[in-house]
């Protein structure tokens, strides 16, 4: 009878430990030991958190606690430094890093220096090696996901797919003869054949990018907007830019920029306006009512002195609004690390008021802003189950993240690039102890040097 009962522990024992062993679930990552900013709706953060990873989806997020019933193939510890949503780029032309630091303060720059040199150098291969460069830096910075447009869109989109990052990508259309075209019909039909190339992509999302409302033909813009519906696929634009498009606009129709562009049906879901810096309070109601999406480009803007977008605004009334740097020729850096503490300062400066634009909101900008200026918000833009694993990792042990009383302060006040650890994409980690995993640095730095040296020659007759 004993040996019975004996024999009946054992088995009963045997049985705990092994439901206790297939309770434990095999992951592919697991991010611990960090300060959590969830981003979610409630803005949770977790002061000792963990986040879980399987393939390229986070599937919990929680206290270390949910640590024993996981297993990892690899695990990344954060060592108290803040975990926190990839961040979003908006609006840049990743491409254009060949031409940073060029001619930065000569008046009509556009036209004097950009658009000259693009006529005769902008090809296949300076795209691929620009977005290399830019992709690069973004990366290394924490953002995870951008919205680019420029020329030969389909070279920059095999560079960002190299890096590792997400794009949203927008063949450039403009009315002039450029490089990969003579006119808005031959860009059209360059951006079809791009976007029926990657419009089932991972990580690459398609789209038009018709430059402005007055460099673009009214029927070519129609077509975009035809297209854009038909394949489902996102038009980034640049929309209020200048006072000088504004009045243009206000004088040639009796409307705004906005107002002229719904005219003609483009503002849907689909839309992303960047800058909007000059929309009044009624281009804003309608902004919202069409349900569309704003890049606000803080630092690109302000170097040109064209003035601050009612961004704060637009935020508190609900408009999906996220931040973007602009092409480095623009605003010179593609971190949005960097943009932080110039949109809270400015728009404290433009409204006079300490308390406007808190940290919270510029983060939120930075990442769930991002994510639904891009309609995606389903998927990025925060740390919670069932989306999209783009994870970064900022370490806190640098002098200028100490101490930490208010993480979103830090972020937006004292980090910088350099502070970024590690990066996660996809599921994928290809920054790791601030070292790019995916590409060879040395190898686009050499391209970069050989490059300059035919712009600077070129520059030189300009």
């Amino acid at each position: 009878m004993k040996g019975m009962l004996l024999l009946g522990f054992i088995v009963s024992l045997f049985a705990f430990n092994n439901a206790k062993v297939q309770a434990i679930e095999k992951v592919d990552l697991i991010v611990k030991n960090g300060i959590v900013l969830t981003m979610n709706e409630g803005k949770e953060i977790l002061d000792d958190g963990v986040i879980i990873v399987k393939g390229n989806k986070i599937v919990e997020v929680g206290d270390k606690e949910i640590l024993e019933r996981y297993s990892s193939k690899k695990t990344i510890d954060a060592d108290g430094g803040i975990i926190m949503p990839g961040m979003i780029n908006t609006h840049t032309h990743v491409s254009m890093s060949v031409f940073r630091s060029l001619a930065d303060d000569v008046p009509d720059r556009l036209h004097r220096y950009i658009f000259p040199l693009e006529n005769k150098m902008v090809s296949q291969e300076m795209v691929y090696t620009g977005a290399i460069l830019g992709s690069i830096e973004m990366a290394k910075g924490g953002v995870t996901t951008m919205v680019d447009m420029y020329l030969f869109e389909e070279s920059a989109a095999e560079a960002v797919k190299k890096i590792g990052l997400r794009g949203v990508m927008t063949q450039n259309i403009i009315k002039y003869p450029t490089a990969d075209g003579n006119d808005g019909d031959a860009k059209i039909k360059m951006a079809i054949k791009f976007v029926e190339k990657y419009k089932n992509d991972e990580l690459i999302t398609p789209g038009f990018g018709p430059h402005a409302p007055h460099t673009v033909k009214e029927e070519d813009l129609k077509r975009i907007r035809d297209l854009s519906k038909k394949y489902n696929v996102p038009v980034s634009m640049h929309v209020a830019e200048t006072q000088k498009e504004f009045d243009k606009f206000k004088t040639k129709y009796n409307m705004t920029p906005i107002e002229y562009l719904d005219s003609i049906g483009l503002l849907n879901e689909r839309f992303i306006a960047a800058h909007s810096i000059f929309v009044t309070d009624s281009d804003i109601e309608l902004m919202k009512k069409r349900d569309i999406g704003v890049a606000h480009n803080m630092v690109a803007n302000i170097k040109s002195a064209k003035g601050v977008s009612p961004a704060l605004k637009m935020f508190d009334e609900g408009l999906r609004i996220g931040l973007g740097t602009d092409g480095p020729m623009s605003g010179n850096t593609l971190d949005i690390i960097g943009q932080m503490g110039y949109v809270a300062k400015l728009h404290k400066l433009t409204n006079k008021d300490r308390s406007a634009m808190p940290p919270y909101k510029v983060v939120e900008m930075a990442t769930m802003g991002g994510a639904r200026a891009i309609h995606r918000e389903d998927q990025l833009g925060s740390l919670e189950n069932g989306k999209l694993a783009d994870i970064v990792v900022l370490e806190t042990k640098s002098a200028n993240m100490q101490p930490i009383f208010d993480p979103y302060s830090v972020l937006v006040y004292s980090a910088n690039a350099s502070n970024v650890k590690t990066v996660i994409v996809n599921g994928k980690i290809i920054v790791e102890d601030k070292k790019l995993l995916t590409y060879d640095e040395e190898k686009s730095r050499k391209a970069i040097h050989e490059f300059s040296k035919k712009v600077k020659k070129i520059a030189e007759t300009l």
